[in-house]
């Protein structure tokens, strides 16, 4: 980089230094989500409740177990986030960018970003990352904070772009849970009791198939033209920790579309992989999850199994989809995120006791639980009461179900 650049880039830190030092008014800020949807020029709101008093969550954990947004988290900083190793300066948004790769590129933990996330007042939509946007490191205070230079009055760059998309980023790849939201294969049990249910099939059939109209009732009304899903319910999802019944396996059916209103409703099946039966459930398409959150730590201790991945695999790797026995009424929202671990095998100790060669026989030691290893890293991306749904962001040794989950270390 040439002398005069230099002087450039520091000139232009310096300045982005002052301005979001004003802007601060403390040194102490709060992180407001970048994605939040209010768009307000209102200065940011200084964090001076405790971590437990500003829990909030982005999905309702009442007893109807449907998702509702919430006010945005702010966390209180109390300690310095490592950067990840050769974290840039400045990085600009790419076209398929995630909220993670982002947190990633710059910080070792990128759960952590809450913590280092600064939100511009002076900047329209301050809570948005589109592409295009350049991120900077600037130190306010003596910590180091990412700020988004589309709001300053300077720029790092005569490429650095103003006017944001239309398309601001989300937090995780959408394409690699679509299939998760319109097939739903797997379902809490109270969400199971207020999905629309089939009837009867039109005609003298005892099962339907693509082509074939049927009827429903229960669930909420829709307009015509509606899509849905339709799921068998397969085998029982119970709680490994106490055997409660908390949800049902569901087996995918096909996909129709309601062509008459009322009760029943009229849905004209356009596709199908088996035969779709009288009790058989209804979900309708529709993204009911925000895909804009934070990747945080959870604020409450979190320790809790998987218990089903999507798809049926016996081996999960990275961005698969897998349920969790913990939920709403246990402290998790949607960008929490969890650290899975394997658990340790029973190994026999034949050498206890001072024996150099060791006792004899299969069976013969003490029995010695080893240490559980870490497998990898989830994010949440839905709850309900007592089910989490998360993807696997990073995947380090083979993860299965069953394996632990916790707050991250």
């Amino acid at each position: 980089m040439s002398p005069d650049k230099n002087h450039l880039n520091t000139s232009l830190k310096l300045a982005l230094i002052a301005l979001v030092a004003t802007m601060a008014g403390c040194s102490t800020m709060s992180k407001l989500n970048p994605f939040g949807s209010d768009g307000s020029d209102a200065p940011a709101p200084v964090a001076t409740r405790s971590a437990a008093q500003s829990r909030s969550s982005s999905m309702d954990s009442g007893a109807s177990g449907q998702p509702a947004q919430n006010e945005p988290n702010l966390v209180l900083v109390s300690q310095a986030v490592p950067l990840a190793s050769g974290a840039p300066e400045e990085y600009t948004v790419q076209v398929g960018d995630t909220l993670w790769d982002i947190a990633a590129t710059f910080l070792r933990d990128p759960w952590y970003w809450p913590e280092v996330w600064y939100v511009n007042p002076q900047v329209e939509n301050p809570h948005l990352i589109y592409p295009g946007d350049v991120l900077a490191l600037v130190t306010i205070d003596g910590r180091q904070r990412i700020a988004n230079m589309r709001g300053s009055t300077y720029r790092l760059s005569p490429t650095a772009r103003v006017t944001p998309l239309a398309e601001s980023i989300t937090s995780i790849p959408y394409e690699r849970i679509a299939a998760f939201l319109s097939k739903g294969l797997v379902l809490e049990k109270s969400q199971v009791d207020r999905l629309p249910y089939i009837l009867a099939t039109r005609g003298d059939h005892l099962m339907a198939s693509a082509g074939n109209d049927i009827y429903i009732r229960g669930g909420q009304p829709s307009p015509n033209g509606t899509r849905f899903s339709v799921v068998h319910i397969g085998d029982e999802l119970r709680d490994p920790d106490d055997n409660d019944l908390i949800g049902y396996q569901g087996i995918y059916v096909g996909v129709g579309a309601q062509s008459r209103g009322g009760d029943p409703a009229t849905i004209a099946l356009t596709d199908t992989n088996r035969e779709a039966l009288a009790g058989d459930r209804l979900i309708p398409e529709t993204v009911d999850i925000p895909l804009n959150f934070f990747p945080k730590s959870p604020d409450l201790n979190i320790e809790g199994r998987i218990i089903s991945v999507v798809d049926g695999v016996s081996l999960i790797g990275q961005y698969q989809v897998v349920v969790l026995n913990r939920g709403a009424r246990n402290g998790l929202a949607p960008g929490d995120v969890l650290s899975v671990f394997q658990a340790g095998e029973v190994v026999r100790d034949r050498f206890a006791g001072g024996s150099f060669l060791g006792s004899s026989g299969i069976m013969g030691g003490e029995s010695v639980t080893l240490p559980d290893e870490q497998a990898g890293t989830i994010m949440i991306f839905k709850v309900y009461d007592r089910i989490g749904y998360a993807l696997v962001m990073e995947a380090t040794s083979d993860i299965h179900v069953l394996d632990a989950v916790r707050n991250p270390i």
